[in-house]
């Protein structure tokens, strides 16, 4: 193998040492009971709100892939698109480096449904441009109404300057419309044509995309205590920027990532209780979808073994 081959799985593991570093520097003062009981006193209620905003967020993904076949004008099979949707998030979100394992696996299903290399890669590129809109449409209108966010990571106080980066946010979104409005050329990379989305399409980037984060936002927020809780948005506005460091690292499922940053962006909270409303979030959003895109990815190579099996019989 090629010395770049490795790159990105050495990034992933560095990015997992060094976070397993600072969470142990976090977590030396909390011990596993604790944890435990902050997870014995999550609610009932909090557990279902959890869980239905982990299927909310899924089904939302999966409206990324619509999004991308009406751009692209290719017709699948609702339930298809939906599974195989699924099964690309569990797996990349877990994998690490979504974009390239995403488009490994979604050649493979789409492939099978007629979909050429140019058609995958529109459709890649159209759904993770679509989370990257939504992340900072959504983070613009965050950081306007709790400007001092950010300064949790920071030693001093930048209100001014966070209100001035959320105003750059939301004008790229503005200048993405406006270039839809435009109907501007394809982006041309040697064969490689992708096309401006048309205002229908982005509006629908808009409204999906930031349901699938609001919904994997929530599924920490209903996990955690009521007591010292900051609020949703705060919750928002850490959960996204800990989600972008933990896709900059590419360590697997953002391990020790989202520990760090959300441990270090809540210390009015309990960080026993934070712990264990990640591990929540780790169990709706990563553990159990993965299991089930497993069982997914082997019904869906069985069903294709059988196909060549007739086909060689014939």
């Amino acid at each position: 193998m090629r010395i770049k081959d490795y790159i990105w799985p050495v990034i992933g593991l560095a990015a997992v040492a060094v976070s397993a570093w600072l969470l142990y520097n976090e977590w030396r003062e909390i011990s596993l009971v604790d944890v435990w009981s902050g997870i014995a006193a999550i609610p009932l209620r909090g557990w279902l709100l959890s869980a239905l905003s982990a299927v909310v967020a899924y089904a939302a993904l999966a409206g990324y892939d619509h999004i991308a076949l009406l751009h692209i004008g290719k017709r699948v099979s609702w339930f298809f698109v939906t599974v195989c949707s699924f099964t690309t998030y569990a797996l990349s979100h877990n994998i690490g480096g979504s974009v390239f394992s995403g488009a490994v696996i979604r050649y493979r299903a789409y492939a099978s449904k007629g979909l050429t290399g140019h058609d995958v890669g529109v459709l890649v590129a159209i759904c993770w441009f679509t989370f990257v809109l939504s992340s900072v449409f959504v983070g613009g209108l965050v950081l306007l109404i709790e400007p001092s966010l950010l300064d949790r990571y920071t030693e001093g106080r930048y209100e001014g300057w966070w209100i001035a980066l959320g105003i750059a946010m939301l004008l790229f979104v503005a200048a993405y419309i406006f270039g839809s409005w435009l109907h501007l050329k394809p982006l041309a990379i040697g064969k490689f044509r992708l096309h401006y989305p048309a205002l229908p399409i982005v509006a629908r980037q808009l409204v999906i995309g930031p349901l699938e984060i609001l919904a994997a936002a929530a599924i920490i927020f209903f996990a955690l205590p009521v007591e010292n809780n900051p609020g949703f948005l705060v919750v928002l506005g850490i959960f996204l920027f800990s989600f972008a460091m933990a896709q900059a690292s590419h360590a697997p499922g953002g391990l020790g990532v989202l520990e760090v940053v959300f441990l270090t962006g809540l210390p009015e909270m309990d960080p026993a209780a934070v712990l264990a409303a990640l591990l929540v979030f780790r169990l709706f959003y990563l553990i159990i979808p993965l299991l089930l895109a497993i069982v997914a990815v082997l019904a869906f190579e069985h069903s294709q073994l059988g196909r060549r099996s007739r086909q060689d019989e014939v």
